[in-house]
């Protein structure tokens, strides 16, 4: 079972300076919020269904299915029932909280970049009015917040993740998808904030490897129950070495070091070329899923690509 509170670290950062970045992101998500993604949101997460809500005299042009016959037959003119969209929704952040979401070789790391992106979705859908509520995990459900409302508890999401200290440094995806699945009955809007790397490399996974179909189906099943979008986080260092001689790698969540020359332009080159590979397919595993997939960059600006997701989205519903 996950844990109701942050793990305790030595290492723990000051609550003014966590208390002081968490109103940075607040301040910054706002207004991405109001100024690029105003109705975005709405437009691509709908409700449920229909609640009737009253009748109204009919205009010509009105759908004819919604004419309220009892109503029409008693006022001697017609009359159409009118609806609104039952609009309460449940978003679901579901956060990779391994060693390896601290690395960050440009402006922010990736855990960072996560908080921002968990900041922007969730006062979107406070917004609209819905739950929001969070995942933490490594290789097990470390911490889970049940969803709510309200501005308190979306600061509590942000700090939560900002100040995450887990326990474990490995990465369980399909864990964490049946562990929410189990745990949301209703149809909710999950979205996956990873890096997608596991094993002792510290790569993204051979999408032609088992444990790599197994993760597509429990993607895929997860899409399924719920509106899926998978949300890849990357940073230039992990795409390409720099020219920097003998370089010691660590991998964050195993501790396995190796030492390789990166003055070797075929070393550099392989390695970038089969980051490549393992990145395009992967892709096209996500996508085979069904569910929604957004890349973004931690050396990026992200609400470019955001907003054309969403854009894209829309346009396809």
């Amino acid at each position: 079972m996950p844990s109701s509170s942050t793990t305790p670290s030595a290492s723990a950062p000051n609550p003014g300076a966590i208390v002081r970045r968490v109103r940075q992101i607040e301040i910054r998500t706002q207004r991405l919020v109001t100024d690029a993604l105003v109705g975005a949101y709405h437009s691509v997460f709908k409700g449920q269904g229909m609640d009737f809500e009253e009748v109204r005299e009919y205009f010509p042009g009105d759908d004819v299915r919604r004419i309220d016959w009892n109503v029409t037959a008693k006022m001697d003119k017609p009359f159409v029932k009118k609806f609104r969209e039952e609009r309460e929704l449940t978003l679901m952040l579901l956060v990779d909280g391994s060693a390896s979401g601290a690395f960050g070789s440009a402006a922010v790391s990736k855990r960072e970049l996560a908080a921002e992106i968990a900041s922007v979705l969730a006062f979107s859908a406070t917004r609209n009015n819905d739950k929001v509520g969070l995942g933490m995990f490594t290789d097990r459900m470390e911490k889970f917040v049940h969803p709510q409302k309200g501005r308190q508890h979306i600061l509590r999401v942000i700090r939560d993740i900002l100040c995450f200290a887990p326990e474990n440094r490995g990465t369980n995806l399909i864990d964490a998808l049946n562990y929410t699945n189990r745990l949301l009955r209703r149809r909710s809007i999950v979205v996956l904030i990873s890096d997608f790397l596991q094993g002792p490399e510290g790569k993204l996974p051979n999408p032609e490897s088992p444990r790599s179909r197994d993760l597509f189906r429990a993607l895929a099943l997860t899409n399924r129950r719920h509106d899926l979008i998978c949300v890849s986080l990357m940073d230039p260092r992990e795409q390409e070495l720099p020219a920097v001689g003998l370089l010691t790698l660590e991998d964050a969540e195993t501790g396995e070091v190796v030492e390789i020359n990166t003055n070797s332009n075929a070393v550099r080159n392989r390695y970038a070329q089969e980051n490549q590979r393992r990145q395009e397919l992967f892709r096209r595993g996500l996508m085979q899923t069904g569910a929604g997939v957004l890349r973004l960059d931690t050396d990026r600006p992200y609400i470019l690509p955001l907003r054309k997701f969403f854009e894209q989205r829309t346009r396809r519903r």
